[in-house]
């Protein structure tokens, strides 16, 4: 049994580490607080290849293991996780396309979406359907050799820079089981009747946008039907969420991790009564349960990026996710404790990464729902817990 990291990914993770520390941390809070985009970032996410984290070699990605994926979202969410979801919804969509693309669908689009030339995110979420992807009303009706497609997307991550959006539709809106007719369009930009209508405003998660997309009678060629054959986008969707609950656990680490930091050197510099608040054994106890759930979690996290390499694991994606997240926001709340007053004030890190916190346990399923999944997959027996789990 081996704990540690190979010689590549430790080199990776210095890497990322670099450029967080140099290029993020220092402008994170400014450039939050002030709704900045921030394009240098993006800049510095192109130079590093980290648009093609999951696009295969052969069309110019660094298709990364699911750990070294992992470590791209702990360290950049580290220093701010909201620019971590510029690359969040386009490495699965990528990933997607990898899989489950035609080869002239992986031809068109992955050299580009690798490079960062092009970006994606993933067109799920609807006003009315969020956790349950089966109750979508975005339609495309075959007319001739393009699909025409009405309907609203929400809360879409990148929706104003995605080309292509890949897009959750019902090609058969009768059919039982509903999955059974649901099917993924790669929407193309410049697509007429393709809008983006609005950005959301969001308590965190600042950085990225979350827009609302609108399909007006929009025509998409059939071309664009992702691998070419209808009724396979439920299970093409939930193929990428497994690597993005992967994603959402890693960023809760880098959350909990930038907490746990601040709160750490926040407690050696603070006195009260004469004495560093360090000195105190009520803070000493916060610290120390802090450190024991990061730790934990990241252990979690990078078992369940280890599990999908091994094939599916929505059991063991979805118990990280839970309990990453849950560990995120409560090391978020930890961390304000110890800053006490100031930790109220946006002068102080620790109040944006508790609203960036909130977040985790809602992306990629809600905490309640992916309880029900794990414990569906548990009683089928197609997860067990203990050595072999």
């Amino acid at each position: 049994m081996d704990f540690e990291l190979n010689d590549d990914q430790r080199e990776f993770r210095a890497l990322l580490r670099a450029f967080v520390d140099k290029e993020i941390v220092p402008v994170a809070r400014d450039w939050e607080h002030s709704g900045r985009y921030p394009t240098e970032i993006v800049n510095g996410f192109k130079a590093m290849g980290l648009f093609g984290i999951t696009v295969p070699e052969e069309y110019g990605g660094l298709d990364l293991d699911p750990v070294s994926f992992a470590l791209v979202f702990e360290e950049i969410s580290r220093g701010w996780m909201g620019v971590a979801g510029i690359l969040g919804s386009h490495s699965l969509a990528c990933r997607m396309i990898a899989m489950h693309g035609t080869e002239e669908q992986k031809r068109r689009y992955l050299p580009g979406l690798a490079s960062g030339e092009r970006r994606t995110g993933i067109g799920l979420t609807e006003p009315d359907a969020g956790t349950d992807l089966q109750g979508i009303r975005t339609t495309a009706r075959r007319d001739g050799d393009h699909y025409v497609v009405t309907g609203t997307k929400t809360w879409i991550t990148n929706a104003r820079h995605a080309d292509p959006l890949p897009v959750l539709v019902k090609t058969d809106p009768d059919a039982t089981p509903a999955h059974r007719g649901m099917s993924i369009l790669l929407v193309d930009a410049d697509t007429p009747g393709y809008t983006v209508t609005k950005d959301i405003p969001k308590l965190g998660y600042k950085g990225t946008e979350s827009c609302e997309v609108v399909l007006d009678g929009a025509r998409v060629p059939a071309a664009n039907l992702l691998g070419g054959v209808e009724g396979r986008g439920m299970q093409q969707a939930l193929s990428a969420l497994e690597w993005g609950r992967v994603n959402i656990s890693a960023r809760s680490v880098g959350i909990a991790q930038r907490a746990y930091d601040e709160a750490l050197a926040y407690s050696g510099q603070r006195k009260a009564f004469g004495r560093p608040i360090a000195d105190f054994q009520a803070v000493q106890l916060q610290l120390a349960s802090l450190a024991t759930a990061l730790q934990a979690a990241r252990l979690m996290t990078y078992w369940a990026a280890d599990r999908v390499r091994c094939g599916r694991a929505d059991a063991q994606t979805g118990m990280a996710k839970i309990f990453c997240s849950e560990v995120a926001l409560q090391a978020a709340i930890d961390a304000l404790k110890v800053h006490g007053g100031y930790g109220y004030s946006t002068e102080y890190e620790v109040e944006r990464l508790y609203r960036d916190a909130v977040l985790m346990s809602i992306g990629e399923g809600t905490n309640d729902v992916l309880r029900t999944v794990v414990a569906k997959a548990l009683t089928r027996g197609d997860a067990k817990v203990g050595w072999g789990g």
